[in-house]
């Protein structure tokens, strides 16, 4: 009675810890005279039982939609949800879901469906979609007055379409729930991570047939869905034009 006790009062407090929102470090009893280390950084998982965060609520407020209660077929992995990006850290401490506009989740679930008629089983996976201008400015910190710099949106200029909620970062599954190659990983600051070069990365042997392959097929369900590509990220797909955007829409703060 007692060890079940013990693990019962070790995932209550694992709940707590995951509802806080906070990154830190705690000491926590699972049984008497034992002690643990949690950083609530490693439980992000467990956060789906918890009620929407002060960001998730801002962003509902704005009419922003979670495309993962839309449609079960995408599948979200927010990256910047986990230390497993160019920062190296946690930068989504309130954000576990991927919020978008509804334009951006219709043309999303139609990209889907695209998907689905060419691979049967296959899935798009987000890994970014609406994203704080408070996150962009800690991205936009790390990287000022280094060469990285071209790879995030100033945010004194307006930020980047993601600051709107009306662009999306994504990649495919298989049939397996395996990732296929897509020439190089997410946030690769390199020329291998260009959408624009595709055929000259191939010749150079600087991405793989499968690679070009898997890009063309991303990016052929997105841009018929209505999405447009950026040249210089496979993974990015704005949902407008720029100039359509910034000071016409509202930023997520």
């Amino acid at each position: 009675m007692t060890n079940k006790r013990s693990i019962l009062i070790f995932v209550f407090v694992l709940f707590l810890l995951a509802c806080t929102g906070r990154n830190k470090t705690v000491e926590i009893a699972v049984e008497p005279g034992r002690m643990v280390e949690v950083d609530d950084s490693l439980i992000l998982d467990e956060r789906i039982f918890c009620s929407e965060t002060e960001t998730e609520k801002r962003m509902l407020s704005m009419g922003l939609v979670d495309i993962g209660k839309l449609d079960r077929r995408i599948k979200v992995k927010l990256v910047y949800a986990t230390p497993d990006n160019f920062t190296g850290k946690v930068l989504y401490r309130e954000l576990r879901k991927a919020y978008m506009r509804p334009l951006v989740a219709e043309k999303l679930i139609r990209a889907q469906d695209l998907l689905e008629n060419i691979r049967t089983g296959w899935q798009i996976v987000v890994y970014d979609a609406a994203r704080p201008m408070s996150v962009q400015r800690e991205m936009w910190e790390l990287v000022k007055g280094t060469p990285r710099h071209i790879f995030v949106s100033n945010p004194g200029r307006g930020g980047g379409l993601h600051n709107y909620g009306l662009a999306v970062d994504v990649t495919l599954c298989d049939s397996s729930g395996g990732f296929p190659d897509m020439g190089s990983a997410f946030d690769y600051f390199g020329e291998e991570a260009r959408g624009d070069k595709e055929e000259e990365l191939v010749i150079r042997g600087k991405i793989t047939p499968e690679a070009f392959e898997n890009r063309q097929l991303l990016r052929k369900v997105m841009t018929e869905a209505g999405f447009i590509a950026l040249g210089s990220e496979w993974w990015h797909f704005n949902a407008l034009p720029r100039r359509e955007v910034i000071g016409k829409w509202e930023r997520i703060e």
